[in-house]
């Protein structure tokens, strides 16, 4: 059987752990998390680069080649019934991911997972109850990479299990979202909105605006809520 590569904590151990989701449309939701390592991307602002800059970070001692039984055994561990499956990109791995979310669905759990919406479910598709599509602006960079896939990112729109989380920072950037939601047909009401930043004071600060942005356009708003209540640190 194939194994799943995830991301380590700064102590070795695989980053599996329970904490409340922080953002998006579960936020607040009591939460077991499986970081997956890999991205297809590269966001100069992404907070998780450990999970695939080897520029940066050192592979082997980043990530963690782990059996789905192994991963099943750590998350039913842990007291949370909803799994949030994040990375990096965590649908490089979707045919690795089928065994283990098939074992967790039989135990009764719901199933998120974070995407940045240019990778196709594929086989893993049915065992998702949520898809946390956070699609890229030009802000992010990826100069060079495809980091919006039409007919992907139109598939997500047409699934009700998809909400779309843009990470906004700048004004201007609420152009850009509005040009996708158009060009994609993505319902207006699944769209949120989140300001970017790894600091309470940079959140707060963008915050309000886009707070405002959102009551004019009929956009949700999500903060971070991990970031206020425990700062830019992993496992939480």
């Amino acid at each position: 059987m194939d194994t799943l590569l995830v991301s380590r904590m700064a102590d070795g151990r695989p980053e599996i752990f329970a904490s409340v989701q922080g953002e998006g449309a579960s936020i607040g939701t009591p939460s077991t998390f499986l970081r997956l390592a890999l991205c297809n991307l590269r966001c100069r602002w992404c907070d998780t680069a450990y999970t695939w800059d080897w520029t940066r970070f050192d592979r082997a001692a980043s990530t963690l080649p782990l059996e789905p039984a192994a991963v099943a055994a750590a998350v039913l561990a842990l007291p949370p019934r909803n799994l949030v499956v994040t990375g990096g990109e965590p649908l490089l791995q979707r045919r690795q991911l089928v065994p283990l979310l098939e074992t967790l669905r039989a135990a009764g759990f719901r199933i998120e997972v974070e995407t940045n919406g240019t990778v196709a479910p594929g086989p893993a598709a049915h065992l998702f109850d949520q898809f946390n599509v956070s699609p890229k602006l030009a802000h992010s960079g990826n100069e060079g990479l495809r980091r919006i896939v039409p007919g992907v990112l139109r598939a997500y729109a047409e699934d009700p299990r998809a909400w779309f989380k843009f990470v906004i920072a700048e004004p201007a950037d609420l152009a850009e979202v509005e040009a996708l939601r158009e060009a994609h047909d993505i319902p207006r009401q699944r769209i949120i909105l989140m300001p970017e930043g790894t600091t309470a004071a940079a959140l707060a600060e963008r915050g309000r605006w886009l707070a405002e942005a959102c009551t004019r356009e009929g956009y949700r708003f999500s903060t971070r809520l991990h970031i206020l209540l425990w700062g830019d640190r992993r496992g939480v």
